[in-house]
């Protein structure tokens, strides 16, 4: 019965993306033109990504105020209250100047590179003895290196630091997606899912 269930579940992953794959080509190709968008304009998407968080941060103050009326004790309600006006102080800030907001999220960029750097360096280091531990230092190499050059150019790099970095991952995460749909292509084509379908019975 395992067997016969693993089977199954097997023909049903493969047989997803063939009957898919233009879903998923049509996403992929509108993720990737957000990316190259995103990457032509980094200043617009900076603005726009700081002032989506401020309004995020507002949205969540209105729910500790919200949730303020239910808590009970009047612990639980100073504290929601003292979380909503702290929500609510951050999500004004930064839709009233988003640029500041802008120069936040390129520190916290910088630092999530530099903890990144050391993580990957030090895993890499005790991955030594396995093949290919010298690919993971690299790679935190590489965010020390982006680190460093978000440094040098700070505070200009706020102007384009986040909204290059995020178009670029969408543009990756698009072309990815686009190539996993032409794959699904080929084999809905080739008819190999249904014949897996019917290896897996």
């Amino acid at each position: 019965m395992s067997t016969e269930t693993r089977s199954d579940a097997t023909a049903e992953r493969t047989n997803a993306v063939p009957d898919s794959w233009r879903t998923l080509m049509i996403g992929g190709a509108v993720i990737a033109a957000l990316g190259v968008l995103a990457i032509a304009f980094p200043f617009v998407t900076g603005i726009s990504l700081s002032l989506l968080l401020g309004a995020v941060l507002i949205v969540g103050g209105a729910v500790h105020v919200a949730h303020a009326f239910a808590a009970k004790g009047w612990k639980g309600v100073a504290v929601q209250v003292l979380l909503a006006v702290v929500y609510l102080v951050a999500g004004i800030g930064l839709m009233a100047n988003p640029l500041l907001g802008l120069t936040t999220l390129t520190i916290l960029l910088i630092g999530y590179f530099l903890a990144d750097g050391v993580v990957e360096i030090v895993m890499g280091l005790q991955l030594r003895p396995e093949a290919k531990w010298g690919w993971v230092v690299a790679s935190g190499a590489l965010s020390f290196v982006v680190a460093g050059l978000l440094l040098a150019s700070f505070p200009s790099a706020a102007q384009w630091a986040v909204g290059l970095l995020f178009g670029v991952n969408l543009l990756v995460s698009g072309l990815s997606m686009i190539m996993v749909a032409m794959n699904g292509r080929d084999v809905a084509r080739s008819g190999t899912a249904p014949m897996a379908g019917a290896r897996g019975a």
